[in-house]
């Protein structure tokens, strides 16, 4: 008698056995992680929202060897403060089978591109044309936040080589969402294409007396 002969037929065709085999000899395994970008706005990160993704995927039959496709709705909680590359797993809800353990889907945070913020860690980069003649004597930059508050801040210095830093005005901390990192304002100073030409005043110029010899 061969080794394992009851997995076969007469005709040695093999016979595709549930979980657990005869006598419990099935090896569960379990099937590699599926892993899908979720994209979110910046504002979904400032604020947190509530993502509903609906997939598709194998599920078993009571008796154990068929399958049926059926849709599932999976809901992700993003929190205020989240980053790009945080990931959130549902463990066990890919497709099902005989002797397979179903896989662990895994959704990755992306950051959509904004408007008018760039995001680094907790902090908020906000970019501002400015003309030279306001870089070098001071002027007013009003910021609208993501929250739809517009804030007016007053830039004193001389800006060429300045970052204005607004505190708590970035983004939520995620361990404490009270706190806020710090709003960024780096600015893009404009220099005029070219220089307006004007005439030079002409100066009187005194000639020293000259004497009689």
């Amino acid at each position: 008698m061969l080794p394992h002969a009851e997995f076969f037929t007469k005709d040695g065709l093999e016979v595709t056995l549930p979980f657990g085999g005869l006598r419990g000899r099935g090896v569960m395994k379990q099937d590699p992680p599926m892993v899908w970008d979720l994209h979110v706005s910046l504002e979904d990160l400032f604020f947190g929202c509530t993502k509903k993704m609906k997939i598709s995927r194998r599920v078993m039959n009571e008796d154990g060897q068929t399958s049926t496709i059926r849709d599932k709705i999976l809901i992700i909680d993003v929190q205020p403060g989240w980053k790009q590359g945080t990931r959130v797993t549902f463990e066990k809800e890919g497709d099902q089978g005989p002797n397979v353990i179903p896989a662990d889907i895994t959704f990755v945070i992306q950051e959509k591109p904004h408007p008018r913020f760039k995001r680094t860690n907790d902090d908020l980069i906000y970019v501002v044309n400015i003309p030279l003649g306001k870089a070098l004597i001071g002027c007013t930059v009003d910021v609208r936040t993501l929250d739809g508050r517009l804030l007016s801040i007053p830039i004193n210095d001389i800006v060429p080589t300045y970052c204005k830093a607004v505190p708590g005005e970035g983004m939520p901390l995620l361990e404490d969402p009270r706190r806020r990192g710090d709003l960024l304002i780096h600015f893009n100073v404009c220099f005029p294409k070219r220089l307006p030409c004007q005439p030079s005043a002409v100066l009187p110029v005194r000639l020293p007396a000259l004497r009689a010899r």
